[in-house]
């Protein structure tokens, strides 16, 4: 009786002590006494103890981070780089054995070989050129990646350039440059500013001689209109009577200038102010 329960406890103990779980972000291999045997995909899973092994391989997205780096730019300028790469294993069995059977620590092999490349694709360029063009290295870098990555299981998903620092001297320089730049840019758009307002003062002042010089022409056209007009009346109304036409003038203007009439104390107002003017008195 003993001895069925022992045989009954260590069977009961080899199955729970085989039982693995394999997560549906990674992926297994079983290996059995050092051989691969079989692809694990998530859910449950039994292995012999001691006889059979099962490998975990993470399948998401990972990043690594290629490390601060000193290069030397085409220019002969030390450049501080830093780089991260963004990759994930293929969820495919053939990619899971490549990324444990192909390589020997893929994360560190990837650190490596992007800071290998970056100094092979960096050092061929200028610092201005390396900073101004990061899309073009990102990409290189990504390809080089890709292509030498292949045979490992691996997908590179993206590079991304953290930072191309130049050296500290270098830098204030740069940053001198770009303030003067700067500067220069501003001075030219109020310049351009100055002198857009002080052109439309021009026209402005333009404009208003303008209107100024219409409405004395319009005034004198006014005025020579008017002595037309006069001078048609006269020349309608008053032919042969042009003593009394100036001596009628002779008389407005006199009012105008406030001239003084004595009027004799037994005569009319208007019987004098007509015979100034040239008018048949009015009988009493």
């Amino acid at each position: 009786m003993n001895l069925t329960y022992l045989i009954i406890g260590g069977i009961g103990f080899l199955f729970f002590a085989g039982i693995r779980i394999v997560r549906p972000t990674h992926r297994g291999l079983i290996e059995r006494l050092g051989k691969y045997a079989r692809f694990a995909n998530p859910g449950f899973h039994w292995i012999m103890p001691v006889i059979e092994n099962l490998y975990l391989v993470e399948t998401t997205e990972q990043m690594v981070d290629a490390e601060p780096q000193e290069i030397i730019t085409n220019d002969n300028l030390n450049a501080r780089v830093d780089a991260q790469v963004y990759f994930k294993v293929k969820p495919d069995e053939l990619s899971v054995k490549s990324s444990i059977y192909n390589v020997s620590n893929y994360r560190y092999q990837i650190v490596n070989l992007a800071r290998t490349t970056l100094r092979n694709i960096i050092g061929t360029m200028t610092l201005k050129s390396a900073n101004s063009e990061r899309g073009r290295i990102n990409a290189d870098l990504h390809a080089i990646l890709t292509k030498e990555t292949g045979e490992w299981g691996l997908e590179i998903v993206r590079t991304e350039l953290k930072e191309i620092d130049p050296p500290k001297d270098v830098q204030d320089t740069m940053n001198k440059v770009v303030k003067a730049e700067n500067e220069k840019i501003a001075a030219i758009d109020y310049a351009t500013a100055a002198e857009t307002a002080a052109d439309g003062q021009k026209r402005s002042e333009i404009k208003k001689a303008e209107g100024v010089k219409q409405a004395k022409i319009l005034e004198a056209e006014g005025e020579a209109q008017a002595i037309k007009l006069v001078n048609e009346a006269a020349n309608q109304y008053f032919i042969g009577n042009a003593q009394l036409l100036k001596r009628l003038e002779t008389m407005e203007n006199s009012l105008k200038n406030n001239t003084k009439y004595v009027v004799p104390a037994n005569a009319e107002l208007v019987n004098v102010i007509g015979e100034a003017a040239g008018v048949l008195p009015l009988n009493r």
